[in-house]
């Protein structure tokens, strides 16, 4: 049987930059990869110009929430991609840590949003090819316009 890779992507509030990692990943390895998100500090909802930006490319967070970061969650996790959020993340043997220095689309509106949504997505293309797993950014995309 083969591997399932494990992927979680951990932020302060699990609001922005850690859901679009979740969604462009599940998005491009199309259920080729376990994918999970969480906050140190979960904010209460999804940031809206986030939510927006996603939309533009045809990836809905709507049922998408901010999720408290556990250990067991680490645990499961083959890959944890950290993204701005310090020493909350527990450190375990025998997993991939990386961390991406992202800007904090807090507080930014949907133009400030989509550089960094496309950064990330560069990254989740990139990180897709390194789990060796078939990506469906590699059909013709028909999402639409990338709106940047």
């Amino acid at each position: 049987m083969t591997h399932v890779p494990e992927v979680l992507f951990v932020c302060v509030h699990n609001a922005g930059r850690s859901q679009m990692a979740a969604a462009l990943l599940a998005h491009h390895a199309a259920g080729a990869v376990v994918v999970r998100s969480a906050g140190s500090a979960p904010a209460d909802s999804i940031n809206p110009a986030v939510r927006e930006a996603m939309a533009e490319i045809g990836i809905d967070l709507a049922d998408a929430t901010p999720k408290k970061l556990t250990t067991d969650a680490v645990e499961a996790s083959d890959v944890v991609i950290t993204m701005g959020c310090g020493d909350a993340c527990p450190v375990f043997p025998g997993k991939r840590y990386l961390d991406w220095q992202l800007d904090d689309p807090a507080g930014l509106g949907v133009a400030g949003v989509r550089p960094i949504r496309n950064e990330i997505e560069q990254r989740i293309q990139q990180l897709v090819s390194e789990l060796s797993v078939p990506n469906s950014g590699d059909v013709q995309r028909t999402r639409g316009t990338r709106g940047a």
